[in-house]
């Protein structure tokens, strides 16, 4: 490979360092919530696009915004009083050699659709509204989609590392759990809005979380705390036989809580998640696209969501990054940790990166040298793959928030 090159990282992984910080914002976070829309958007687009013309055509829905609403929560129920606001932005093609393609349609089915399988509590039809501003895209970025070959339609760079340390696996596993559907049947006073906060401080985790409830289960303040004590033994039990190098882990719940303060003093929300009056939400703001967000990992600034997976290597490469790292790590024994870079040019081909970057841990005597070549190796075949990892990218196949 031509533009190539291989570094140390040192001789220590993350999770060998003494402290670490991981974040995962869960799947009813506001920001969340635009990135899933986002990306549900895209997937139908180039999935109709792929019907009608053969390709995917050009479009960018990365530019999403939810305005909060606002809403009273009381104990055992409270009332909306102004929906959340929705903004769908930003560029997609609506015409193909003549042919009509329902743009706005298919985007607000979409975001209806995705709403309704991941937050149960909130009506489409009087909770949200939805403002559709996806425009016509410009003709050169337009013309990229008409030649044969794939071509970035941006100068970018983007990163991915494997593996996940413990700490990150479990703040990772812990959203998921608390919105598993057998513990919303356990539990469904918990929203879908769940935010966790991991800290390690060398072998001990703790981990801080912030759980939307919803009011119309809890008739009482006791009641809100005493559940509350169950929600964390339960994670904890879920939690402790998954511990490997950690020697243990500590729970905390909605912290600001104060049972003195009554309404004021408990995290109560009327549709389980803080966008309902609290907090507004904005595509890339949230997860990478391996669902966290990891404080002492490179991190890409580029929001993937939304974004073209035919052309726009803030997508492609963030995820293919990730893809390539963990391939390195689990084909190549010797390396214990890795880093993968790559960097994008306007108009170059997407399987021919500008400047591909690898950074490795390597087990005690090993050198670069040794695992040089079957890294270029790993990277060299899945770039000849290119066309098929994108349209696997377009279905939807890999997750990025």
């Amino acid at each position: 490979m031509e533009h190539f090159h291989l570094e140390s990282l040192g001789p220590l992984t993350t999770a060998e360092k003494a402290v670490e910080f991981v974040e995962r914002k869960g799947i009813g976070h506001p920001d969340t919530i635009c990135d899933g829309i986002a990306e549900a958007i895209s997937i139908s687009l180039s999935q109709s696009y792929l019907q009608w013309a053969g390709r995917i055509l050009h479009h960018n829905i990365d530019k999403g915004l939810l305005v909060a609403g606002h809403t009273e929560p009381e104990l055992g129920g409270g009332v909306v009083h102004t929906p959340m606001r929705l903004v769908i932005g930003d560029r997609a093609t609506s015409e193909w050699e003549g042919h009509r393609i329902s743009v706005e349609e298919i985007a607000l089915e979409s975001a209806r659709e995705w709403i309704k399988a991941h937050l149960p509590l909130v009506n489409t039809e009087t909770h949200v509204v939805f403002q559709n501003e996806l425009r016509v895209g410009s003709a050169e970025l337009t013309d990229i989609f008409s030649r044969a070959r794939l071509l970035s339609n941006d100068t970018s760079a983007a990163v991915g590392f494997a593996p996940l340390t413990e700490t990150e696996q479990l703040v990772l596993e812990s959203e998921r759990f608390l919105n598993t559907e057998e513990f919303k049947l356990k539990y469904p006073e918990t929203g879908q809005d769940v935010k966790v906060m991991g800290v390690r401080r060398d072998k001990h985790l703790q981990l801080t979380l912030a759980v939307a409830i919803v009011d119309r289960y809890i008739e009482e303040v006791q009641y809100y705390f005493d559940r509350k004590k169950e929600l964390a033994d339960e994670l904890t039990a879920f939690l402790e036989p998954q511990l490997k190098t950690l020697d243990g882990v500590d729970l905390a719940i909605n912290t600001l809580d104060n049972p003195e303060r009554g309404m004021d003093g408990m995290y109560l929300t009327v549709l389980g998640t803080s966008a309902e009056g609290a907090d507004g939400g904005q595509v890339g703001r949230g997860n990478r696209v391996n669902g966290l967000i990891t404080l002492n990992r490179p991190m890409s600034a580029e929001a993937a969501a939304g974004k073209n997976p035919f052309s726009h290597v803030g997508k492609i490469y963030n995820v293919l990054c990730h893809q390539l790292a963990q391939q390195i790590y689990d084909e190549l024994e010797p390396v214990k940790e890795v880093i993968v870079r790559m960097c994008s040019q306007i108009g170059r081909e997407i399987s021919d990166p500008w400047m591909v970057s690898t950074e490795v841990v390597l087990s005690k005597g090993v050198e670069l040298k040794e695992v040089e070549e079957p890294i270029q190796k790993i990277i060299d075949r899945q770039l000849r793959n290119m066309e098929d990892f994108v349209r696997r990218l377009a279905s939807g196949e890999f997750p990025v928030y």
